[in-house]
């Protein structure tokens, strides 16, 4: 269970925060708008931890070779094993906050290794034939991440890892059905292969944004199973310390509100792109630090 330190300002350390904030409000999305409603080290903590993660996912999806980019995931690795062997001398800006973050919150390792392993399954694994393999893929980039964020946020109850790795579950699910036809122009389909040979959909169908009979009982079939694990996240909010709930509120109900405009389109994934406006995620904000203060 993570407490926060109070630590002595460094130059490098600081100016690496920043280059961590900087990261976060320019490509967290749905994440940033929840960030800002935590109390100023906890926020500074999760730039730190996004950004170590956000350019885990760029060295996977940008231009390269696997190779190439097999190797950047190693140097990455080997970045990570330096920020754990709390050596000086960073060879990435980001590094000297993330080594800062880790050492305040008491994060384990292993969760960081997970979430590199699940980047690297990206490279090599491009289809899930049932969902208890697609689930070992969401537990290592989303689950992962969920109990990273709860050492930062702070718990009193360790079911809050249980329930976090339902949490990033939901979260993983609900990115999945939101970008089927971005993943399959990467040849990546992550609706499980067992789901489409139920419902006798294909992977062309899904190359063609064909919307059917098909299609909408697979959809309505995979949301339901999101929304069975957003339920059994429920329990992690009172388990968060009260500074931080604020935060973990606003990162639910924007995902949820994902998943219901997919609903709401009637599954339409295809057309556009589901997306929240900036106004829409910042009232969600609002609405969840009032509530907390009420």
């Amino acid at each position: 269970m993570s407490q926060t330190i109070t630590r002595s300002p460094n130059h490098q350390i600081t100016k690496s925060y920043h280059h961590c904030r900087q990261v976060a409000r320019t490509r967290a999305g749905n994440f940033y708008y929840s960030f800002i409603v935590l109390p100023t080290e906890r926020r500074r903590a999760i730039c730190a931890v996004y950004a170590f993660m956000r350019y885990c996912d760029d060295m996977v999806d940008e231009g390269g070779s696997n190779a190439e980019k097999r190797t950047q995931l190693d140097q990455w690795r080997d970045g990570l094993d330096e920020v754990y062997a709390s050596s000086n001398g960073l060879s990435h800006p980001i590094l000297p906050a993330f080594q800062d973050t880790v050492e305040q919150f008491s994060i384990p390792k292993s969760y960081f290794e997970a979430i590199i392993d699940g980047a690297e399954m990206d490279l090599s694994v491009t289809r899930y034939p049932t969902f208890e393999d697609l689930y070992q893929y969401c537990y290592r980039v989303a689950s992962a991440v969920g109990l990273v964020c709860i050492h930062i946020f702070g718990f009193t109850d360790e079911s809050a890892k249980r329930y976090a790795e339902s949490c990033g579950i939901a979260f993983q699910l609900t990115n999945i059905l939101r970008d089927i036809q971005e993943d399959v122009e990467m040849d990546r389909v992550y609706l499980p292969q067992e789901d489409l040979e139920t419902y006798g959909y294909t992977e062309e169908d899904i190359r063609q944004g064909v919307i059917d009979d098909r299609f909408t009982q697979l959809m309505a079939f995979e949301v339901d199973r999101a929304k069975k694990h957003y339920e059994e996240a429920l329990p992690l909010l009172p388990l968060i310390h009260p500074s931080s709930r604020a935060c973990l509120a606003a990162m639910i109900r924007i995902y949820r509100q994902n998943l219901y405009e997919i609903e709401r389109r009637n599954y339409d994934v295809y057309r556009r792109r589901i997306c929240l406006s900036a106004w829409k995620k910042l009232a969600i904000a609002a609405q969840a630090l009032i509530q907390k203060r009420v």
